[in-house]
């Protein structure tokens, strides 16, 4: 099947992430983790849009409440009204641990999961982070899934029922029956025969998984049942999330890096850190929206 991928923004962002397709305003969201900007583009008539945080950026999600964001920030959990830019914390994230908060998605039930990562002031990243939610009632639980040191390709089957999630180093992404209640994880692909290593996720209307694979330079589509499907080659090699969009949902968003990378390795992947978008002739999901109201007292 023939994809056609164009440049949505050209701009070199440190660690783009995070993106997600808003259907009520027909835009799409991204973040620049290491630029602490938050970014909107209107692909109608070319709008961009950004905001500073106050922080770095690492996921967010949309809320049912008009004009609202949930943010995941390094240190915090956060509401954040864009237009307004009333900013309303609700929990600190691991503040005893030396990790930042990483990937998130809101569950078709309208919660939010997400999870952390490792910063360790030398030496590699090791698995003491962990996957939290964040329930309607605003309380966060940590759930009873293995620790990580990058928590990435979080995502939800069409119904619900199941739940995708990786620690990167380990180039292993997992699957477990989802609900209030989580099942034992099993494991769903190995990428242990690649060189890079599985990023962030979406799922599309058929249940396939899309996974962004970080210096492959590439989004591979796996079945339900972890068969390879398809490979969306892309011009930047550090690839980090998919998300799709547009009017029929038929359009994958992919944001991509230029993190750590020499001046010689930037000549040579000159749209490093670019967001994407491909034509790919198959639809997406709606992006589930956080199911509860800001509270300025929580």
């Amino acid at each position: 099947m023939n994809t056609s991928t164009s440049i949505a923004h050209a701009v070199s962002h440190e660690l783009g992430e995070g993106v997600l397709w808003d259907d009520r305003l027909q835009a799409v969201w991204w973040t620049d983790i290491g630029g602490r900007k938050l970014w909107r583009l209107h692909p109608d008539d070319g709008r961009v849009l950004h905001w500073e945080m106050p922080e770095r950026l690492a996921s967010f999600a949309l809320c049912d409440a008009d004009g609202w964001l949930l943010l995941a920030l390094a240190s915090r959990l956060a509401f954040f009204h864009p237009e307004t830019l009333e900013l309303i914390e609700l929990h600190s994230v691991e503040k005893d641990l030396p990790t930042r908060s990483n990937d998130g998605v809101c569950d078709r039930q309208g919660r939010f999961v997400f999870g952390t990562l490792h910063e360790p002031k030398q030496g590699a990243k090791q698995a003491v982070g962990g996957f939290y939610r964040l329930n309607h009632d605003l309380t966060l639980e940590r759930l009873p899934l293995p620790d990580v040191a990058i928590s990435n390709s979080i995502a939800f089957s069409p119904s619900g029922d199941r739940m995708y999630f990786c620690d990167s180093p380990t180039r292993k992404i997992f699957c477990c029956d989802y609900g209030d209640t989580l099942g034992e994880p099993r494991l769903f692909v190995d990428l242990n025969n690649m060189t890079g290593v599985p990023d962030g996720s979406t799922v599309d209307a058929e249940g396939a998984l899309w996974n962004a694979q970080w210096g492959m330079g590439r989004v591979v589509r796996y079945l339900a049942d972890g068969t390879e499907d398809r490979i969306v080659a892309l011009p930047a090699g550090q690839t980090t999330k998919p998300a799709f969009g547009g009017a029929s949902l038929d359009m994958l968003f992919v944001t991509s890096a230029s993190e750590d990378l020499t001046a010689e390795q930037l000549a040579g992947d000159p749209q490093a850190g670019f967001l994407f978008a491909c034509d790919i002739g198959i639809t997406g999901l709606r992006e589930s929206r956080f199911a509860s109201t800001p509270i300025r007292d929580a």
